[in-house]
């Protein structure tokens, strides 16, 4: 059974996040797919994070990483096709692609594999003009009893 949400009550009381309900709206339209390969999100600093994927079998020639505006996506692709005579075969060998949304500032700062995982490190960085700041507070001068009680007067016109 398929819920879908709808967000314009939410849209209508807001300003400049359409992008945020565009996502949501079209991760609940995703088709479930498979988990494969598996992989762990890890938080390595305050803005610093690292993807871990299984990708056993894999050279790090048939695997392809693209960063684009806020998407990541892995893709493994096997050289050719293997001839060797399977008795039994549990490593999986089979073509993916996975995708990561990434949040704004977010960049990937490197790669590598080993041991049958890769790991794709990657850091937010929030431009200096984003990062918040505090802003002072002038006291101003208060007016003295004597100059709050002077008045302007000017001459008064005929109607």
């Amino acid at each position: 059974m398929r819920t879908s949400f709808d967000f314009s009550p939410l849209s209508r009381s807001s300003v400049g996040f359409e992008h945020l309900f565009d996502l949501l709206d079209s991760a609940s339209r995703l088709a479930p797919n498979d988990n494969w390969p598996p992989y762990d999100i890890v938080r390595v600093g305050e803005n610093q994070y690292r993807i871990a994927m299984s990708v056993a079998g894999f050279a790090p020639d048939e695997i392809t990483i693209t960063h684009e505006q806020q998407m990541l996506t892995v893709t493994g692709a096997k050289a050719g096709e293997d001839d060797t005579e399977y008795l039994y075969r549990g490593i999986a060998a089979r073509n993916f692609e996975r995708r990561f949304q990434l949040a704004d500032f977010v960049t990937v700062t490197g790669a590598n594999l080993a041991n049958g995982l890769l790991k794709i490190d990657l850091v937010r960085e929030i431009p200096e003009q984003m990062k918040p700041r505090r802003i002072e507070i002038h006291q101003a001068e208060a007016l003295s009893a004597g100059e709050a009680s002077k008045q302007i007067e000017g001459e008064k016109h005929a109607a």
